[in-house]
């Protein structure tokens, strides 16, 4: 049981790591991509960019280390549903890698085009946008396959009672959510951020739960 502990505990920290360096990455990388004349921005701030990238990438590192902590406990209450979990993890972590190394591409696209300037740019221009596109595309194919994953996750810790239901109901809901989210988000439909905001709560609550109270040890007899 001890050990069971010390899994939970590890679990509830690597969650909360990779939420707050996913959203301290993220908001770099925007403050530097979210200006109208970004390709006059990166190479200036590619600091700054390659920061946040640093801070994503390791929140990908700690999304493999959850599935690969969460497997073992898991499996002892369904391993098909373990190893599916575990997969979809690995899978989320490799898209986001993808994902955010794209972005590498633009650090000297902004140098060149800074260098020939704006008029003769349109051609960077678009690489650019090409960039950006491809690199939200793959985040959102991430967080679709971060919640058909976490819908499998939520059923399971419901039914075997690792933890209060009522958290599992909330993380059900909320990657129910995030894959409408992402869905929309990939047809071009901006869905906004009401539809993370269940998802969130989830990554907010379920780890301080095992970080304070760990997993219902019951469950394991």
């Amino acid at each position: 049981m001890n050990s069971y502990r010390k899994t939970a505990i590890t679990v509830g920290i690597l969650m909360l790591g990779a939420t707050v360096a996913f959203m301290i990455g993220s908001g770099l990388i925007d403050s530097v991509l979210s200006n109208p004349e970004y390709l006059n921005h990166v190479y200036p701030n590619k600091t700054k960019l390659i920061a946040g990238m640093f801070l994503e990438l390791m929140d990908a590192a700690l999304v493999f280390g959850i599935g690969m902590l969460m497997f073992p406990i898991l499996k002892q209450h369904n391993e098909a549903i373990a190893l599916g979990y575990f997969g979809t993890r690995v899978m989320e972590s490799v898209i986001l890698v993808v994902s955010i190394l794209s972005l590498l591409i633009l650090i000297p696209l902004s140098n060149e085009f800074i260098n020939i300037g704006a008029t003769a740019g349109s051609y960077y221009q678009t690489i650019g946008t090409l960039v950006i596109n491809g690199h939200e595309i793959a985040f959102q194919l991430a967080m679709l396959v971060l919640g058909l994953g976490s819908l499998m996750f939520c059923y399971l810790l419901y039914t075997s009672k690792l933890i209060p239901r009522l958290i599992s109901v909330i993380g059900f809901i909320g990657y129910a959510a995030l894959i409408a989210s992402s869905c929309l988000e990939i047809f071009g439909v901006n869905a906004g951020m009401i539809l993370y905001l269940p998802g969130a709560a989830f990554e907010i609550i379920f780890p301080i739960w095992l970080i304070v109270k760990g997993f219902n040890e019951r469950s394991f007899k």
